[in-house]
């Protein structure tokens, strides 16, 4: 991705995104919520330089109204690696996301780039623009569960956890005064959402949670600003891919041609056959078969991003 690809833009009254590129691996979305004297930050990003190359572009902003939470919507590395930088802002998350963040600390993912052989190049072709060495991950200050309200210079953001979904622990962040909801990976727009936890009935119902509401201006964890139309779309694909998988799993298809064959469907359909980082259907079925059956064992993580990589060959 090129230096220049990541942009700061206003979404609602003092509510900002920070969008990278086109939203793919590891490029995620971050946000700004300014109040008087005091701001939140939505989430940090995969590495220290990417980080702090955002709070600079956010200067403009924190001078008057320092940085003063940081919210971690869920465990993902490209959410949350950056935390150190934020100074003293206090950290919150969810407790889940709390405790599946201690499990895949930045030296993994610079150990799994830096492997020899086909590992190393597997992870390299996802990972490879990201620098994950010296990274002293900062864990959550305060955690809670359910909903958590929040006090932002005077406005309030309403934390609701909607996980486990996307990760163990999902969050979103609505700010009422302005109708801005920053939804953290329950989004992905332009990109193919992928259920490492699930259940996908959970997501689905965090879908429905924000069409819900009284929102207009919707933030996703990766690709461009929304509307409840993207929220519907990301809603529809699960949908898709729950009934699929199901059917499959009912007949006695193997997991991975189970994903093959979906794959497939949703490749040569108008709907979602747009959608990049296609290859994360195997993953999508694998938590649909896990959900169905609680003694289905789900490869490791080296193998599905294997899987992921050959069903986007162009030959598979």
């Amino acid at each position: 991705m090129s230096e220049t690809t990541a942009q700061l833009t206003e979404v609602g009254d003092g509510c900002l995104a920070y969008l990278q590129g086109d939203g793919g691996w590891g490029w995620s979305n971050a946000g700004l919520i300014v109040g008087d004297g005091a701001s939140l930050l939505v989430d940090t990003l995969f590495d220290l330089r990417i980080t702090q190359r955002m709070l600079d572009a956010m200067a403009v902003h924190t001078g008057a109204a320092p940085i003063s939470t940081v919210v971690n919507t869920h465990a993902n590395g490209d959410h949350c690696y950056g935390n150190e930088l934020v100074g003293s802002a206090e950290i919150i998350a969810s407790t889940a996301t709390a405790e599946e963040m201690a499990e895949v600390p930045p030296s993994m993912l610079a150990a799994l780039n830096q492997a020899p052989g086909d590992v190393g190049e597997l992870f390299r072709s996802f990972f490879g623009e990201f620098h994950f060495d010296g990274i002293d991950l900062r864990l959550p200050d305060r955690t809670f569960d359910g909903r958590l309200d929040l006090d932002v210079g005077g406005r309030t953001v309403e934390l609701i956890e909607v996980g486990p979904a996307h990760t163990a622990g999902d969050t979103i962040a609505v700010v009422p005064d302005a109708g801005v909801v920053y939804t953290g990976d329950i989004l992905f727009i332009g990109g193919t959402p992928i259920v490492w936890a699930g259940p996908l009935s959970n997501w689905i119902a965090a879908c429905d949670l924000m069409l819900g509401m009284d929102v207009d201006q919707v933030v996703p964890g990766h690709g461009p600003v929304t509307d409840k139309a993207g929220v519907t779309a990301v809603r529809d694909y699960l949908a898709f891919v729950e009934t699929e998988a199901t059917e499959r799993h009912a007949a006695g298809v193997d997991v991975f041609d189970a994903a093959r064959d979906i794959g497939r469907a949703i490749g040569a359909s108008e709907e979602f056959g747009e959608l990049g980082e296609f290859g994360r259907i195997a993953v999508n079925v694998e938590a649909v078969y896990r959900q169905l059956d609680p003694d289905h064992r789900t490869p490791d993580v080296v193998e599905q991003f294997r899987r992921m990589a050959e069903l986007e060959r162009p030959h598979a």
